[in-house]
């Protein structure tokens, strides 16, 4: 099968093509990607890497920067991970497709971008108790990328994580769908670390749809927006977790706005574990409609994803500032709400309004613990607040991005 990529470059006014063509089954070579990356980046003038229609087996690689002017990549076909992850031997088994330090990189167009992760899932110690614990490759990371674009992909059956982005700054994520079955172990869709001014808006994420998160945002990061998301099934959207092995994190200043759940383990979900220290504030969940979630609402300090019992500690990531408004529908779960905070860190300012959370009997309960807040207009289930009062809503930080010359605007109430 021929692969066809072509390098667009415009210099001087006029539009020089350069055409990459070679047959090898379905595998692209992997240097002729990395020369063809290699030119495009060396460009002094927007370079354009256009993978045409066709399914095209690609080896793991970098793509890496600074490169001289934009570059951006064309997806029209399928790229597709090898099967086998003796693949990887020799290699480091978190990367498949891995972009680093490229500045106003844009990826686009619709095309597929397939993990083929089953015989790594069938590997994970998650699957099979008697498996050794090992890494498996995220589909596409994004390392140090500022000012990056990624729109229109269909991300499928990745051997983890999906979509990546790491210390990066200035992101627009838009317009993706990711699937993957639900049996899929730790295959979130998009997971966001280390990293400031990302917005991800009209993105269809399940993880049968997916095994984990739909979006997940860990330590270090800031002025997240999150808008317009049809999440399930899969576990949510999620803060966290953050704190591990007694780690310092922080995440602050997010805001998700619009979203639907539907059969998704959680909904609007903080996590953190016992023993470690930072903070998570100044979060907003707004505009949401909740389809039979088992725990549609729920911040947990006492968080532990190991095989074995978590130690109790007394240090905690501080939880405070954080808002739930407009979040209606259906709980698989009588326990519609669960707020459980650390013994020596309670949680602060937590803020409900028009809240309406309901089951198939039609009662829910609100469970508390540690955690002080307030509500404003109809919260059902009834919130358990020690003396709740209602009371206006927490004030949210005004930003003003580094990377625009726009004007200030809070990022939680966009």
């Amino acid at each position: 099968m021929a692969l066809l990529m072509t390098l667009t470059s415009h210099i001087k006014r006029k539009k020089v093509a350069g055409v990459f063509g070679y047959r090898d089954k379905l595998f692209m070579p992997k240097q002729a990607f990395k020369d063809v990356w290699r030119v495009a980046c060396m460009s002094q003038s927007r370079a354009n890497v256009i993978v045409p229609e066709g399914q095209f087996i690609v080896r793991p690689i970098n793509f890496t920067g600074p490169c001289m002017s934009r570059v951006s990549l064309k997806v029209f076909g399928s790229i597709v991970a090898p099967e086998d992850p003796e693949v990887w031997n020799g290699l480091d088994r978190n990367k498949w497709l891995y972009f680093m330090n490229v500045k106003h990189l844009s990826v686009k167009g619709r095309g597929t971008i397939n993990g083929k992760g089953q015989r790594w899932w069938d590997e994970s110690c998650k699957i099979n108790k008697t498996n050794p614990c090992r890494h498996a490759p995220k589909a596409m990371t994004f390392h140090k990328c500022n000012y990056l674009r990624i729109r229109g992909l269909l991300m499928v059956n990745s051997q983890q994580m999906h979509l990546s982005l790491t210390s990066c700054v200035n992101v627009t994520v838009s317009h993706l769908k990711i699937l993957a079955p639900s049996h899929s172990p730790n295959t979130d869709g998009i997971h966001i670390s280390t990293s400031s001014s990302v917005t991800v808006k009209d993105c269809i994420i399940g993880t049968v749809k997916a095994g984990d998160d739909c979006i997940s945002i860990v330590g270090n990061s800031s002025w997240i927006r999150i808008r317009g998301i049809a999440c399930g099934p899969g576990h949510g959207i999620s803060i966290g977790s953050l704190g591990k092995s007694t780690s310092w994190d922080n995440v602050h200043d997010v805001s998700v706005i619009g979203a639907f759940f539907s059969n998704t383990k959680n909904g609007a979900r903080i996590k953190t574990w016992q023993g470690g220290s930072g903070f998570a504030r100044n979060i907003k969940y707004e505009n949401i409609m909740m389809k039979n979630v088992s725990n549609p609402i729920i911040i947990d300090q006492y968080y532990c994803d190991s095989s074995k019992p978590c130690l109790n500690q007394t240090s905690a990531v501080g939880i405070s500032n954080v808002a739930f408004i407009r979040i209606k529908g259906t709980s698989a779960t009588m326990e519609a709400i669960r707020i459980a905070c650390s013994d020596t860190s309670p949680c602060r300012k937590i803020f409900f309004k028009d809240v309406d959370l309901v089951s198939s009997s039609g009662r829910t309960s609100f469970y508390c613990w540690n955690a002080y807040g307030s509500t404003e207009n109809l919260v059902y289930p009834p919130p358990c607040f020690p003396c709740a009062t209602t009371m206006v809503q927490p004030t949210m930080i005004q930003h003003t991005s580094s990377s625009s010359s726009s004007s200030s605007s809070s990022i939680l109430s966009m």
